[in-house]
């Protein structure tokens, strides 16, 4: 028997399958990262052809089954359509969706992600800000989230202005982490710190990292 179920998501991914179909990933805010099909989606005049584009955040409608989850209507707010004339907040953007996608998980709630991640693509749509530190910022603020922060490095010689940047992006209203810059050499030091941490409690190669290094 099915049942349908509502979620509020943003698409992380997708992959063809079949001839006309996708599997798509999306990240829900009371459900974590599931898994669903859209049928005919590749098809040319499909309505859920847009909307299961990655970046694509809104309300899914779906059947649910046993086994699967499959999309019968998506009602988007924002495709993030920015990222299309921004080749480098693409590449910043995909890298955000690939981290999401290795901390949440599948029955799992997790609306403070969710909302970091939404907020941090907007961020990157914002010419005020450095993608570098937007990137920093949600990778700091990810780490509090799921409970891994391990608090400011010792023994580095960072400077007052980078521990400061740092106890406020991890304590700070989700509303106001995107209030501020820093100065380059405060940023150069929290790309070395936020690159210490991940190699420390990623335990496996992101693709998209390995893209945003080469550009």
């Amino acid at each position: 028997m099915e049942d349908l179920v509502i979620v509020r998501g943003i698409v992380l991914k997708h992959s063809p399958t079949g001839d006309y179909d996708w599997v798509v990933t999306i990240f829900t805010s009371d459900r974590g990262k599931i898994t669903a099909f859209a049928r005919s989606a590749r098809k040319p005049g499909s309505k859920l052809g847009g909307c299961v584009e990655p970046f694509c955040f809104g309300t899914f409608k779906l059947f649910a089954s046993k086994t699967s989850y499959t999309i019968v209507e998506a009602d988007i707010d924002n495709f993030f359509e920015g990222f299309r004339q921004n080749l480098e907040a693409a590449f910043y953007g995909t890298y955000l969706l690939e981290l999401a996608s290795y901390y949440t998980r599948e029955n799992s709630e997790d609306v403070e992600l969710l909302n970091l991640l939404y907020i941090s693509l907007k961020a990157l749509l914002n010419e005020n800000i450095p993608n570098r530190l937007v990137r920093c910022i949600y990778e700091l603020r990810t780490l509090a989230i799921e409970g891994e922060y391990p608090g400011i490095p010792q023994g580095r010689n960072l400077l007052e202005a980078t521990q400061y940047s740092m106890d406020y992006i991890v304590k700070s209203p989700l509303e106001k982490l995107y209030s501020f810059t820093v100065k380059d050499e405060v940023l150069a030091q929290l790309i070395a710190v936020t690159d210490e941490y991940r190699k420390r409690f990623i335990d496996r190669p992101l693709k998209s990292l390995e893209m945003l290094e080469g550009i």
